[in-house]
């Protein structure tokens, strides 16, 4: 049985989050702030990341704080059977919007990195769109 198309994107985003974390976590572990040595013990003092750290780590707190959103408005659309093109766009958005974010956060580019992140909740709006219109 294949899964819907907008499930796949849940799948999607979710390789885009381990990613994204991944690449925060090694990044963090070549800061002077956080290294190895910090990361294997107890962590029991906070540590500031500065620069791409820093930028990463950011990034990777505002998918944490996107992704249920969209995990929440695809699972409710797919549940009362309001999926179709709407969703699928939407979900879309969402993922290729959560790619592009990254980088252009590790790259220090604010004005475009805030477009992309509003055309990822854009996506997130139309998949609750859906919900109520179609």
């Amino acid at each position: 049985m294949n899964a819907a198309p907008e499930l796949q994107l849940i799948g999607a985003a979710i390789i885009v989050g381990i990613l994204q974390l991944l690449w925060a976590t090694a990044a963090a572990r070549m800061h002077p702030e956080q290294n190895l040595k910090w990361a294997a013990g107890p962590r029991d003092e906070h540590r500031v990341l500065t620069g791409v750290a820093g930028r990463l780590d950011r990034a990777y707190r505002n998918f944490q704080e996107t992704f249920p959103f969209f995990v929440a408005a695809t699972f409710a659309a797919y549940l009362v059977a309001k999926t179709g093109e709407l969703t699928l766009w939407g979900g879309l958005l969402y993922v290729g919007a959560r790619i592009l974010y990254v980088p252009l956060y590790a790259a220090g580019i604010t004005g475009l990195r805030t477009l992309v992140w509003f055309v990822s909740m854009i996506g997130v709006g139309m998949i609750v769109a859906a919900i109520f219109l179609a």
